[in-house]
């Protein structure tokens, strides 16, 4: 009994709202995640972002081959799962330790919903690819990893407003991103995550068709609804909030 008071006690500590922000009124499709659930990974942001953080180290490691054959003036475009999860890890320490940055929050869920999305449509577009080169349980890592960044951006309503110059700054990135990995490479070729269709040839990596065109397709439209997604998120709060003053 007392072994089972003290679960009830850890549940009810992490799950609770104690020390936590309020929770807007907002549409299930834009707070997907039970409360319970929100609130445990906001007791539990630090651990989090350490997760993240190892991420973002094991990235840069997972990178190093794609660093070596692009121009150093690309480097900043070419990791781009690492610089999400390191958007989310600052984003989530700086919220804990009261210095939240909007800024850091737009980017951060614009980094987990489009990574995290984009990562296993093309693992599963070019599984026959990835698992000729991949060990399985790399690929699983990568699969799964990818989905909980999905999870993590809908954490991040409950302490940004997303007003509209962050969700901006977010947008001329992750747009910066799409033409120069995809459409106006700016040194080199596209830089873009590489598929397992690539091949280094005469010191470039090649970038076969319709492969290329898929990935693009993927990357386009998960910005528009990131974009989507977090405006929508800005409208119901106000909405919410201006409801909430006219029935105080």
């Amino acid at each position: 009994m007392a072994a089972r008071s003290r679960l009830h006690a850890l549940y009810d500590r992490y799950t609770g709202d104690d020390g936590l922000p309020e929770r807007d009124a907002l549409p299930r499709w834009l707070a997907p995640l039970p409360k319970p659930l929100e609130n445990l990974g906001l007791h539990l942001a630090v651990v989090v972002a350490a997760i993240n953080l190892v991420g973002t180290a094991f990235g840069f490691w997972y990178y190093r081959f794609q660093f070596d054959a692009e121009p150093l003036a690309a480097w900043p475009l070419v990791p781009d799962s690492p610089l999400a999860t390191l958007f989310i890890a600052l984003s989530l320490l700086l919220w804990r330790f009261g210095r939240s940055n909007e800024y850091l929050n737009a980017l951060a869920f614009f980094g987990c919903w489009k990574l995290g999305l984009w990562t296993p449509f093309v693992l599963a577009v070019f599984l026959d690819g990835f698992l000729a080169t991949t060990p399985i349980a790399l690929y699983a890592f990568l699969f799964t990893s990818h989905l909980a960044m999905v999870v993590e951006a809908f954490l991040i309503h409950r302490y940004s407003d997303f007003p509209v110059g962050a969700v901006a700054v977010a947008v001329a990135w992750y747009g910066l991103n799409d033409v120069v990995d995809y459409f106006v490479p700016v040194v080199g070729g596209p830089h873009h995550t590489l598929l397992p269709v690539q091949r280094y040839v005469d010191g470039a990596f090649t970038h076969p068709s319709p492969a290329h065109e898929y990935a693009a397709a993927g990357a386009v439209v998960l910005t528009l609804t990131a974009t989507f997604l977090v405006l929508s998120t800005r409208v119901k709060k106000l909405e919410s909030r201006s409801v909430e003053r006219r029935e105080a």
